[in-house]
């Protein structure tokens, strides 16, 4: 499935890859080359007018790691929009905060399995 792409994000895309947060690199640290159960993830992919966190095309999977901004009644109605946007183009969406991958990283990687 070819999914919609903003060129304008490319550059705020890169400059994300190149910023990672602490749980960013840790998570990013299980799933890149092919670390998680053979599938190759992508991270700061440009989906539409989204940039999502990490994606696994062969697995229509989308990877959000949630810092504190998200936990606003603000964060949560427009990460719920986002989530709704992302489900309707066939792609499922899983969320953890950072607390969750730098704490429970064994947790966090059980679930990612899971849909994987």
């Amino acid at each position: 499935m070819i999914l919609p792409y903003n060129k304008n994000l490319k550059g705020c895309a890169r400059s994300l890859r190149k910023n990672m947060t602490d749980a960013e690199r840790t998570l990013w640290s299980m799933i890149r080359r092919k670390q998680a159960k053979g599938r190759l993830f992508s991270r700061q992919k440009t989906i539409d007018h989204y940039i999502v966190d990490f994606y696994c095309a062969s697995a229509a999977l989308v990877i959000e790691r949630d810092g504190g901004q998200h936990y606003t009644p603000e964060g949560r109605e427009q990460d719920r929009r986002r989530d709704d946007d992302l489900a309707a183009r066939g792609l499922t969406v899983l969320r953890f905060s950072d607390r969750d991958v730098l704490t429970n990283l064994d947790g966090v990687q059980e679930e990612i399995w899971k849909h994987l």
